[in-house]
Order: C-alpha cells, then structure tokens, then sequence
C-alpha cells in the first residue's frame, strides 16, 4: 500500500462538507418583472414586495434539513438588495418599507436566529452599471460592494462568485480574494479568483460519478468550457457543489410555472447524485412578489427533507475503523437495502475503489462496487436479507480510514424468493 500523499481538506472546508445540504435564495428585480436575466434597465419602483418574510425562508429551509443559506445579494442585472453606497440601484430607491428596507440584512439576522450558515452571491458581470466599461473603476466600484458585503453582516460561511456574464473578462482576483482573507477568513469561495469549493458543472443539482475532492481547474459557467482561472498544475482540495433550482430551468419567481415544480422523486434522485457522491447539494426555492416561498414550493423542500430523514435517519447499524476490510454485523437476518460510507477525510481520500458484500445464508455475496467514497458515499440496491456487512477496500493509497459504515433500511420493499436468488 502506498503513502499518502494527496492533498487534504481545511478544516474550514471539512466543516462545509458535513453541511451537505443548503437553499439558494434568487430574489430581485427580475421576481418583479417575470425574467431571469435582466439587463439593468427596469425601474427600482417595480420592486414592491407586499409580504417579505425572510425568516419564512430560513426556516423552511432549516425544517428541510439544510444547514446553509445563500441570497444573491446582487444578480447580473445590478439590481442590490442592500442599501450600498455605491449605487442608486438599490432596495434604497424603490418603494419597500419606504427605502429603508434590507434584504441582506433580514436573511442574515434570520440565519443567526435559526442558527444556519449564511452566504452571499455578489454578480461579478453588472449590466446596469456603466463602470462596467472601465476596468479599473469597476474593479474599485465591486471591491467597494465586496467590502460592505464582507464587512456589514456577520460572520458569512461562503461567498458565492458566479461566472455567468464574465466569460473573457479579468477581474481583479487577488484584491477581490485579499478582501475575503482580510474580512472573513472563514468564508468558502466559490469557483472564481482563488476558489476553495468549485462547480460541479452542470444546473441539474447532480455530479458524475466518481467526483473526487482534489481538482486543478472547473469549468467557469454554462456558457464556456474555459476554466475558472486558478489552474497552476497543482491539485487541491476543492470539493464540489451542485446547484439547481426546485422548477426546471428557473432561478427566480415567474408566475403561473408551478408545472415546472420539481417532483419529489426527481428531487431525491438529485439528493443521491450530489450529497450521495460526496458533494454539497444547493437546492434553489425562489421568493415570490410577495416576498414569501410559494406554499407549493415550500411544501416540496419539505417533503424532501422528510424523505430524506425518513430513510437515513437511523441507520439498523454502524461502525467506523481502518484498514483493508471493516465487518458490521446486523445480529439476526434483517433486510438491507443502502449502505452509507463516509472517509474521515480530514487524512484525504484515500479509497480509490471498493466492494460492499452481505453476508446471506451464511455467505458473502457482493451487492456493489465503487471508486470514489470521499465525505459521502451512498450506494443503493435491491433489497437483500442479510446478518452482516463487509466493506472490502480494493485498491488505496494509504491506509484508509472509514469514518462511518452504515447499513440501513429504507423501505424499497420485502426480500422476494426471486430476489434472493439473483443477489
């Protein structure tokens, strides 16, 4: 068995990935005027919500299991949902609460009160302001943003930079990346500058399979195969987060879409294809113009969360340990049909291929095999009657070191005299 020598997670980035689950939040202008991209042109008396309630947000993504929450503080169109001072294009010209309203604000005062992580999406690309043009005004003009951003709301546990827009454009990263260390050292970045979570690469919510921890590049938005620009040939730890919005193809609110809601069976195949190959899943609920998750949608994240409790919640039995091979026993034949792995990955990831055996009539039989295990590894099959588990590591780099092995029921259904026949 070889040393390991392969790069090893922060613990600022462990703490992340234990999270596994958080909401995006995309509300703005474009909630207001039924778009996804705006261009910066529409007027901030159009942005009147008549209901807002961010902690009707956070708590509904908290009761839904997730353990973070990220508004787009400004999205593409410049549109800011704080009172900046950088701009008249803000939540202090329209009309809500007679300009003295803060979206920011609110979400993170309700994030600390229910005690999730908070983050923020600041666009880099701004359509409304014409800076833009000016690369060196706009680097001052976003770092001015950045500041306040970084400086105004508490501690934030990730920052969201999306390359949506900036395909072909230098910003100034190693200021931009200075003012993160500087003001909240803590703070996960995301895909651009000198990123310490990446894209998966795709707005379905899902990762290929095997998705491994280390990385030298992502790719930079849907828009482009280029990288995001922080490939130097050296691998690093940048696990990867999936992001998808609850209705087909729709970040922000549009009226009459509830068909593009999300089925709850499609949205657990998304859970198993993102926290269930070791990544973060960031599930997008958008506000309406009410400022209020519609109840559909609310409704939705929570039957998921539900689901998600229901089959995972308390495994028949787990174990942890080291080497080559780890046994579980179940104690009398009980019917299995997930098996749950996670590495400590604070000593990197050092399982590069393995099988899961039951043992069935008194003899192992293998139910399934992987790659990449990583923070989180869930593997489904049939339902099989088994009185033990064995995980059989095949190939390693280092000695590997299982932080969990965990069987459980899930309730797919009885063990059929046919099925235990093929098993």
């Amino acid at each position: 068995m070889s040393e390991y020598r392969g790069a090893r997670p922060s613990e600022a980035q462990r703490r992340w990935q234990d999270l596994e689950m958080g909401m995006f939040c995309h509300f703005g202008m474009n909630t207001f005027c039924d778009q996804e991209w705006g261009e910066g042109r529409d007027s901030p008396e159009r942005f009147r919500p008549t209901a807002f309630d961010a902690r009707q947000w956070v708590r509904t993504a908290k009761r839904a299991g997730m353990k973070y929450f990220i508004l787009t503080a400004k999205h593409h169109d410049g549109f800011c949902l704080w009172p900046t001072a950088t701009t008249d294009y803000s939540v202090a010209a329209s009309p809500w609460l007679n300009g003295r309203g803060d979206v920011v604000r609110a979400c993170a005062d309700a994030c600390r009160e229910e005690g999730i992580g908070f983050g923020l999406y600041l666009s880099p690309w701004d359509r409304h302001e014409p800076k833009y043009a000016d690369k060196a005004a706009y680097d001052d003009f976003y770092a001015a943003q950045l500041t306040e951003l970084l400086t105004g709301y508490g501690p934030l546990m990730e920052v969201w930079f999306d390359g949506a827009g900036s395909e072909g454009r230098a910003y100034d990263w190693p200021r931009i990346m200075a003012l993160v260390r500087t003001h909240q050292p803590e703070a996960l970045v995301f895909n651009m500058g000198a990123p310490t979570i990446r894209w998966v690469g795709n707005e379905d919510g899902v990762a290929p399979y095997p998705c491994w921890n280390t990385a030298e590049a992502a790719r930079l938005s849907m828009f482009t195969h280029a990288s995001a620009g922080w490939l130097d040939g050296t691998p690093k730890w940048v696990p990867a987060e999936c992001d998808v919005p609850i209705r087909e193809q729709h970040w922000f609110w549009h009226p009459g879409a509830e068909d593009r809601l999300h089925t709850l069976e499609h949205l657990i195949d998304v859970y198993y294809r993102s926290v269930g190959h070791g990544c973060n899943l960031l599930l997008n609920v958008a506000p309406d113009d009410r400022g209020l998750l519609p109840e559909a949608d609310a409704r939705r994240v929570l039957e998921l969360g539900e689901e998600i409790r229901r089959r995972f919640a308390v495994p028949l039995a787990q174990t942890s340990g080291t080497g080559r091979e780890l046994l579980l026993e179940l104690g009398e034949e009980t019917t299995l049909d997930h098996v749950v792995l996670q590495e400590e990955i604070r000593h990197g990831e050092r399982i590069r291929s393995y099988a899961i055996e039951a043992r069935i009539d008194g003899a192992w039989r293998e139910l399934v095999r992987g790659s990449a295990v990583g923070h989180k590894k869930i593997d489904a099959f049939p339902p099989a009657p088994a009185s033990a588990v064995r995980l059989r590591v095949l190939e390693a780099e280092g000695e590997p070191i299982v932080r969990s092995l965990r069987a459980y029921d899930a309730g797919t259904g009885p063990v059929t005299a046919d099925q235990r026949r093929r098993i």
